[in-house]
């Protein structure tokens, strides 16, 4: 038996609040509430069309606020419909490849390692660190512009726990 994985333990907590939220947000958003999520477009199970894939080839950031449809959330996944140049698009994206979640309406936001590997996870590059949240893409085809200097996102620091 190896060694516990309180990063893995920790990251896949905080991958439950974006689940959590966006379970809650299945049949609308609440109040103000509008998410900024940022995902690895190579990821396995990561469907998405081949000519945003070929214009995002790392990393894409999608805005879920008005022009959204038919979010749909499991325990490993979600899917939802957005609108790129006025065509419609559903994109299925696995938790595995999120690599940040921002809502600018609480100033709250969440940045992911993602995959790392059991002899990674002893090193300090493994670790997990409080970043700042990457901007949005200024061309997300018809998503909101990224939120004012004023609403930046909340980013958690795990330095608290861990051993020095």
């Amino acid at each position: 038996m190896g060694t516990l994985r309180y990063d893995k333990m920790v990251e896949d907590a905080l991958k439950g609040v974006l689940r959590s939220a966006l379970k809650q947000s299945e049949n609308g958003l609440p109040g103000n509430h509008h998410f900024y999520i940022t995902f690895r477009t190579g990821d396995d199970h990561v469907h998405i069309p081949d000519y945003l894939r070929m214009r995002y080839p790392q990393e894409m950031t999608i805005v879920i606020q008005h022009q959204y449809w038919g979010l749909e959330v499991d325990d490993d996944k979600f899917a939802v419909t957005l609108s790129f140049d006025r065509i419609n698009e559903r994109l299925v994206i696995p938790f595995a490849a999120v690599t940040a979640f921002a809502d600018p309406s609480a100033k709250f936001g969440l940045q992911f390692q993602g995959h790392v590997s059991a002899e990674a996870a002893g090193s300090e590059a493994a670790k997990l660190e409080a970043q700042p949240l990457p901007a949005a893409p200024a061309s997300n085809h018809g998503a909101p512009a990224e939120p004012d200097e004023g609403e930046k996102g909340q980013v958690i620091a795990l330095d608290a726990f861990r051993k020095k």
